[in-house]
């Protein structure tokens, strides 16, 4: 009898849960995130705040389901993905909701996502041209801008806080690092996997004598609390918004196909065009729910695509309990505001190891890619090089339209849009073979003479 692949084996029931319980640890400060910065963006009170988060962990957990666990022939990659709210969308819904408003904003999404599920299927035909050469320039973007946002989450986000880069915080997350570094290399079997889950316990207890666990919040959140249904009114269509939030589907998708193709290459799971199509419907039904329940577009989440690699755990079914925990975490707001008290540089500290892991995933990938022929190197270097720029030198596009900074300013849809396009050009045309010499191109026939003339 053939053994089920690592992606479909079931684990033991409590396994499920502490690995399930460890991507839900890794992802939810970057999913709370987005409901916070918008919030304050958009001038929302507290209350209005607090239903932007439970919507948002509620629909990141019905499509973490969708995805691992797969909604019939229609939608779900069937694969160990965990989903969240994107940071993509944050500027377009931003000006949306000061132009328009917030019905507008919603509206928007909806119709968003109604015409990704439309394009789905048609997107999928390109994966042929997502090669090693492709999705291993992505992944290396993608881990060196995520170290970025570990740096930023045990140093703080406000250089003018007094607690900005504090020596505690930076030691704090050292620690957490060590304990992570040491359990999952000398750790045997599950002691290995949960390594990232006894690092982040152990930094929660250290931080407790230090202060940084604030749970003031807590006993004045609500035990249950169902996200309304269009709450801030009947959806409105501008027609310039409903185009945003398209193009927004777009980028999120040329995300999405890369990093899936990494789960892939991760997991040994070869994927057929049906894979990632339905896993591309999975993150437009993200944006449907999100203009019914007033949440944000999901997408995956490539921190969790680390810890997938880190811990060699390829069950699906793990992050299937993700999902369901966050569904809980959606339904009952007050245990996401005990999950919320985490502090950020243990979540730091641990990223530091996903977020590397995902650039050295993708370094060993273009391992395959014959770097030692100059054109296939040059699209590498350029796409690196171009996928960087948004993320090391913040502002560079902000006078760009509002419909181009949705992608210029996404390093990992730049870099994916560039090496996509330079491997089609340069591996899949004549100029191709010109550029290597393996074809001249054809010389210009000689005037006949004229014999009179001569």
């Amino acid at each position: 009898m053939t053994s089920p692949h690592p992606v479909d084996t079931r684990l033991p029931w409590h396994r499920l849960l502490a690995f399930g319980i460890q991507h839900v640890l890794i992802m939810y400060t970057g999913c709370v995130t987005v409901p916070l910065v918008f919030g304050a963006a958009a001038g929302l009170d507290k209350t209005t705040v607090g239903l932007l988060i439970s919507a948002d962990l509620l629909v990141a957990g019905i499509i973490t389901l969708v995805q691992s666990l797969g909604l019939g022939r229609f939608a779900g990659a069937r694969l160990p993905i965990i989903t969240g709210a994107t940071f993509v969308a944050m500027t377009p819904m931003i000006l949306i909701a000061k132009q328009y408003g917030l019905p507008a904003v919603y509206g928007s999404m909806l119709i968003g996502g109604l015409v990704g599920i439309a394009l789905a299927w048609p997107f999928a035909m390109v994966v042929r041209f997502f090669p090693p050469l492709v999705t291993g320039t992505v992944l290396t973007v993608v881990g060196v801008s995520l170290i970025g946002v570990a740096g930023g989450l045990i140093v703080g986000s406000n250089p003018k806080s007094p607690s900005f880069g504090a020596i505690s915080n930076i030691v704090l997350a050292a620690v957490v690092l060590l304990i992570a570094l040491i359990g999952t290399v000398l750790g045997r079997g599950v002691w290995s996997q949960l390594s990232i889950l006894i690092a982040l316990v152990v930094g929660v207890l250290i931080s407790i004598p230090m202060g940084l666990i604030k749970l003031d919040g807590v006993s004045g959140t609500a035990w249950l609390g169902a996200p309304h249904v269009f709450h801030f009114g009947a959806p409105q269509f501008p027609i310039t918004a409903v185009v945003a939030m398209s193009i927004v589907m777009a980028v999120v998708f040329a995300e999405s196909t890369a990093s899936m193709l990494a789960i892939g290459e991760i997991t040994g799971k070869k994927l057929e065009r049906a894979d990632l199509a339905r896993g591309l419907i999975g993150d437009a039904l993200s944006a449907v729910l999100a203009g019914v329940f007033s949440s944000f577009v999901d997408t995956i989440f490539n921190q969790n695509v680390g810890a997938v690699s880190a811990t060699r755990v390829y069950s699906r079914y793990v992050t299937a309990v993700s999902g369901a925990i966050l569904l809980i975490l959606g339904l009952v707001p007050r245990f996401g505001a005990i999950v919320a008290a985490v502090p950020q540089p243990v979540v730091g500290g641990v990223g530091l190891v996903l977020f590397a892991t995902i650039a050295v995933i993708g370094i060993d990938t273009l391992r395959r890619a014959d770097l030692s022929d100059r054109v296939n190197l040059t699209i590498v270097a350029v796409s690196i090089g171009i996928g960087l720029v948004p993320v090391l030198t913040k502002g560079m596009f902000d006078k760009f339209p509002t419909s181009a900074q949705i992608l210029l300013n996404s390093g990992i849809a730049l870099a994916a849009a560039t090496a996509f396009l330079l491997n089609l050009l340069f591996n899949h045309t004549k100029l191709g073979e010109i550029a290597r010499g393996t074809v001249e191109s054809t010389p210009a026939e000689p005037e006949p003479t004229d014999p009179i003339a001569a």
